[in-house]
């Protein structure tokens, strides 16, 4: 399969399984579900999104949260089927969910677990920083460390002694317990809302700031 024909598949699953169009009391026809019915450049988008897309109407009742839910799973799956295309250009093991990880159960930022605890119990030092350090984003993609037999399985590059390389997350034997290295962060919101986009930004600055290492997509 091609990443066209994969494309088109998520797709045809978005307009078969969540985009609704609502309607009002009379019957009369108003936008799709993932508008802002108040604001007119929503409503607009809304609509052109729909046509690109070459949508059948569908008027069937579904609920918002549901909408949502259905939005993550099907990306997600279209994220991890095209990185299963690629594996010859990104190998490694890799790791997606929709389950609400914290960012703390990853490398970059395990330590902010720390953190939070220490601000948790300082009125003063959380009274100037704040407490919301752990984002949970919709979606991750994180790739688990490697150990060194698969490092030295085309030929004998480390040895365990070796003090070459020692502080890579990627290297397994380095640390004791073991994180996924988050590769992408995905803020994955099913309704064109104004308040949506600033808690896109708001998750994109947290994982800018308070990274350890290489900054994920």
């Amino acid at each position: 399969m091609s990443i066209a024909e994969l494309r088109q598949k998520y797709h045809e699953y978005i307009c078969q399984e969540i985009i609704r169009i609502k309607q009002d009391k009379k019957g009369a026809i108003e936008y799709p579900n993932f508008a802002d019915g108040s604001n007119r450049s929503s409503r607009e988008i809304s609509w052109g999104i729909v046509r690109s897309l070459a949508c059948s109407i569908s008027y069937d009742n579904i609920h918002e949260q549901t909408a949502g839910d259905r939005f993550e799973v099907a990306t997600k799956n279209f994220l991890e089927q095209a990185f299963i295309l690629l594996q010859h250009l990104r190998p490694g093991n890799w790791y997606y969910s929709t389950v609400q990880t914290a960012i703390s159960r990853f490398r970059q930022y395990e330590h902010l677990s720390y953190v939070q605890r220490v601000v948790k119990k300082d009125k003063t030092l959380s009274a100037a920083l704040g407490g919301n350090y752990i984002v949970t984003p919709d979606i991750v993609i994180g790739r688990w460390p490697v150990s060194d037999e698969e490092i030295n399985r085309e030929a004998k590059l480390l040895e365990q002694e070796d003090s070459i390389a020692a502080l890579t997350p990627l290297r397994e034997a380095n640390y004791d317990t073991h994180y996924p290295i988050l590769h992408a962060s995905i803020s994955c919101k099913w309704t064109i809302r104004s308040d949506r986009s600033q808690n896109t930004r708001t998750e994109a600055l947290n994982l800018i700031r308070n990274r350890k290492g290489h900054l994920p997509h």
